[in-house]
């Protein structure tokens, strides 16, 4: 497993360790020790995972103070372009956003921290997303900005989107607290 940062510093990209044979693959995407070496967090409360088809979009999601959290994000089959927002109004990347392609025959995972919002595009068809994250849900924090308010080129016509997510605010209407 190799961790290694993004195009912002406190993302970081999982390189995971990845075994294949004859009988398939077996992927290590979480080791406390080179967590713990480089600072990030290891006290994941909740794991998740979603399916979803071609064209879903789903996002910019994020918990509120004091339910923020960290995360870890895995493709598990299929493939995503995964969108992060930097929502830290003392950064220098603050409103800014990165997108990486993941996918599950290239074992990658990301690390989120506190502070960003998150969302992704499927590329395809049963995609199989793996999310574990440090705090639990609470509904009175979840919290979410429009997909289309972040300056990215989706690169999709007619996206499948959830009601929750089609009614976020704009980034630019956002108070951000972190």
């Amino acid at each position: 497993m190799k961790i290694k940062n993004s195009e912002f510093e406190e993302v970081k990209i999982i390189e995971n360790a990845y075994a294949y044979d004859m009988r398939g693959n077996f992927i290590k995407t979480f080791n406390e020790e080179e967590f713990l070496r480089l600072g990030l967090s290891t006290d994941f409360k909740e794991t998740y995972y979603s399916t979803s088809q071609k064209d879903v979009i789903r996002g910019m999601h994020f918990q509120l103070p004091p339910y923020e959290h960290d995360k870890i994000i895995h493709v598990i089959c299929g493939s995503v372009v995964d969108v992060v927002v930097d929502l830290r109004k003392e950064s220098k990347n603050y409103k800014r956003y990165i997108a990486i392609r993941l996918t599950g025959n290239r074992p990658r995972s990301l690390y989120i921290p506190k502070g960003f919002a998150h969302g992704f595009q499927c590329l395809e068809n049963n995609t199989v997303m793996l999310y574990q994250v440090t705090t639990g849900y609470q509904p009175n924090c979840d919290s979410g900005i429009a997909y289309n308010s972040i300056g990215y080129d989706w690169s999709v016509e007619d996206p499948i989107l959830s009601e929750r997510d089609q009614h976020f605010i704009t980034l630019e209407e956002f108070e951000s607290p972190f």
